[in-house]
């Protein structure tokens, strides 16, 4: 189970673990009983402390996405698929949001953002430049 943490995130350790497991199990990369390192070896991969793991542990635990059997260890617990549908529903609104913050900070209307999402979303996106260059020709097709 490859998980990166990163010293400089704003994000505590634990939840960067938290946040990464997480994440395997939504995406279906850690599947249904899926046995997670102990939380000693995890430590000792990340080189960190062991009260670092048991509290990202404690927290995946308490959210439903694994149990712990005492002397056999931690594992992928079963899928709740509306636990799951309400996580990726609130990422994807977490992402959206910092989206329409930036959006509002560089004086983007909701109108432009819509149609910016509605071409991301089709794939029809190939850089970032094309957006502006998109309603730079369509600008100029609309003037009198």
């Amino acid at each position: 189970m490859k998980i990166l943490i990163s010293n400089a995130s704003e994000k505590p350790i634990y939840e960067q673990i938290t946040t990464q497991i997480k994440a395997m199990i939504i995406s279906g990369e850690l599947m249904h009983e899926h046995p997670l390192p102990s939380m000693r070896l995890l430590a000792k991969e990340l080189r960190i402390s062991v009260i670092t793991t048991k509290r990202a542990y404690t927290d995946l635990e308490r959210d439903g996405f694994i149990e712990t059997v005492p002397g056999k260890g931690s594992f992928v617990a079963k899928k709740n698929t509306e636990l799951i549908r309400e996580q990726q529903l609130r990422l994807a609104e977490e992402h959206l949001q910092k989206a329409v913050d930036v959006a509002k900070s560089f004086g983007i209307g909701k109108q432009e953002l819509t149609e910016m999402l509605e071409i991301i979303y089709e794939g029809e996106l190939q850089c970032p430049t094309q957006f502006v260059y998109m309603n730079y020709v369509k600008n100029i097709l609309i003037s009198p």
